[in-house]
């Protein structure tokens, strides 16, 4: 080949090559990593990024050179001169990408690896999801269960997760991961948060009607923060568990359930929107023509045989109609009895 042919594809494809790195980089296509997890994922997203970045430019400058020096003219209907396969660029081509896509498997592997080692020291908090609401426990602090993840900076957390009725999916965008809940099945996932902030949780698995509302938030604190908000969580459980209307029983009932996920509620220290809002019991009841207790329960078994204005029927699941009895009493009392 002569040099200023190789010159010339050199240029077109050092043009190509900056065009696409432009676009690569200064379209923010992946959000900002709020996890070292994260930071492994983009990383190897960059590394195959570069390398299909180089092919590409290769490709269009090897086929732009190509068009403009070798076309035909319009009225030129004869055949091409007859060509022999190049033994040599025959080897390159099958060669060089084998070798690419091994170290990209390397690379990935690696950062897979990495991603999913557990140290020793870590925090566990089991990841519960049903339709439509995820829950939070944390059993180091004995069995603490809250419907916000509340996750300390620096420290690596070991997700335990499951699902109560259908498959979801837990996806937090800023960590980087994602990962299925299936029912009968325990999976998991490793996060260790690097910035603080506060990020969305969603459910990318389509599980129901009230799919698109199934959303919580992950919220990144300092590890002094942290325990501050442990050990209120703490004192508000003794508290509950000291009072009357349910007490400790009935909160957990409210938090294990998904309740606050989805309603806000005083006594609980919940602020859901999706549902009605339970501090107005009362008021729903009347409206409804049925006395308080009652009315509760039924709303709890049944979630569709009252709706209440403004809201859509089938969003609340009826799987807590097998909540056991004990659990159910002790959640119609904490709901009913704070009500004035």
């Amino acid at each position: 080949m002569r040099r200023g042919v190789l010159v010339r594809l050199v240029a077109v494809g050092l043009a190509v090559a900056a065009v696409t790195l432009a676009v690569a980089v200064f379209v923010p296509w992946l959000p900002k990593p709020a996890s070292k997890q994260a930071d492994r994922i983009d990383f190897v997203f960059w590394f195959v990024t570069a390398i299909s970045v180089a092919i590409f430019a290769l490709v269009v400058a090897v086929i732009l050179y190509s068009v403009v020096r070798f076309r035909a003219g319009p009225d030129d209907d004869s055949d091409g001169a007859p060509i022999h396969g190049n033994t040599g660029l025959e080897i390159a081509w099958t060669a060089v990408p084998a070798v690419l896509v091994t170290v990209i498997a390397a690379v990935s592997a690696v950062a897979l690896a990495q991603n999913e080692h557990v140290p020793k020291n870590h925090l566990r908090v089991n990841v519960t999801a049903q339709q439509f609401a995820w829950s939070f426990a944390y059993p180091k602090y004995r069995g603490l269960t809250v419907s916000e993840l509340r996750l300390p900076l620096d420290e690596t957390v070991l997700l335990k997760m499951h699902s109560l009725d259908v498959i979801h999916s837990f996806w937090v965008p800023q960590f980087g991961q994602k990962q299925d809940l299936v029912p009968g099945i325990t999976t998991q996932l490793v996060i260790t948060p690097k910035r603080l902030g506060t990020y969305s949780i969603v459910c990318t698995e389509l599980c129901g009607e009230g799919h698109a509302l199934m959303r919580s938030v992950a919220i990144v604190m300092r590890p002094a923060a942290f325990t501050a908000w442990v050990t209120a969580q703490q004192q508000a459980v003794a508290k509950a568990n000291q009072a009357p209307a349910g007490g400790g029983a009935g909160l957990a009932a409210f938090n294990n359930n998904g309740c606050a996920a989805c309603h806000t509620y005083k006594p609980a220290g919940s602020t859901g929107t999706t549902g009605p809002d339970l501090d107005n019991l009362p008021a729903d009841a009347k409206r409804a023509g049925q006395p308080l207790g009652a009315f509760v329960r039924a709303s709890i078994v049944d979630p569709n045989a009252y709706i209440e204005k403004g809201y859509q029927p089938n969003i609340m699941p009826s799987t807590f109609k097998s909540l056991p009895k004990q659990q159910l009493d002790a959640l119609v009392q904490f709901l009913t009895g704070t009500q004035k």
